[in-house]
């Protein structure tokens, strides 16, 4: 099983980027997927987060209104538009996938209940 995150970059300060993971995954819609972040020095946090079908989407709510996560199972991918960039999003950006009971709600924030990880991905918001 393998996840490959892309996307990362710099930018300015209100500028965007889309990160995108690839999940060689046959059985993706079965998962929860997440993106966490890690930057210098910090833990590993949740991001944002969407579930199997895609449907319901949870985000941290330093990212709410700015961040969209999106997935696309047919091609095994999960997306993370970020808009509205701040300093404070710098950090290394990791995609990750979760399976969870059939009938479980929202996705796990806590990123030891995630199965699969992708390398990460460098954001660097410059001010």
């Amino acid at each position: 099983v393998q996840l490959q995150a892309s996307g990362g970059g710099l930018v300015q300060a209100g500028g965007s980027l889309r990160l995108s993971c690839a999940a060689s995954l046959r059985t993706f819609s079965n998962y929860v997927s997440a993106w966490f972040r890690q930057a210098p020095g910090k833990d590993r946090n949740f991001v944002a987060g969407i579930s199997r079908s895609g449907v319901n989407t949870y985000y941290a709510d330093s990212v709410k209104g700015r961040f969209t996560v999106s997935r696309d199972n047919a091609k095994n991918m999960v997306y993370l538009q970020m808009n509205s960039l701040k300093p404070e999003d710098t950090a290394v950006y990791y995609c990750a996938v979760a399976s969870v009971e059939p009938f479980a709600v929202g996705v796990p924030k806590n990123q030891y209940e995630y199965d699969y990880w992708g390398q990460g991905t460098l954001v660097t918001v410059s001010s």
